[in-house]
């Protein structure tokens, strides 16, 4: 038995109806996690690209301009072409180690 995935395009009601309820729980753990953020001791928000990227993305949910998928994944992207000789780590970290912009997205 397969389970057919719903023909598209839904309404707009229907998307929430779906989805709301799985991002209603991923936006409260991005708050728990700034909360987490917040109460650590040592460093600020500034020292750690990753939050000041993160910050920078939620502000380009909120602008209302559309594109948003791509507009947030060229924000934690790494703008560069050129090929690094060695990788500073093992892992991926999520986010460009180049990040300068604020919480607008701006960088400088």
């Amino acid at each position: 038995m397969s389970i057919e995935p719903p023909s598209l395009p839904l309404s707009r009601s229907e998307v929430v109806d779906r989805y709301f309820l799985e991002h209603r729980a991923k936006v409260l753990d991005i708050a728990a996690f700034l909360d987490r953020v917040d109460r650590a001791k040592g460093g600020t928000e500034e020292d750690d690209f990753r939050v000041r990227s993160l910050r920078a993305s939620i502000s380009l949910l909120l602008d209302g301009d559309g594109d948003r998928t791509k507009r947030i994944l060229d924000l934690l992207s790494d703008p560069s072409d050129q090929p690094i000789d060695k990788a500073p780590m093992k892992g991926a970290t999520g986010a460009w180690d180049g990040f300068e912009g604020d919480a607008e997205g701006s960088t400088g």
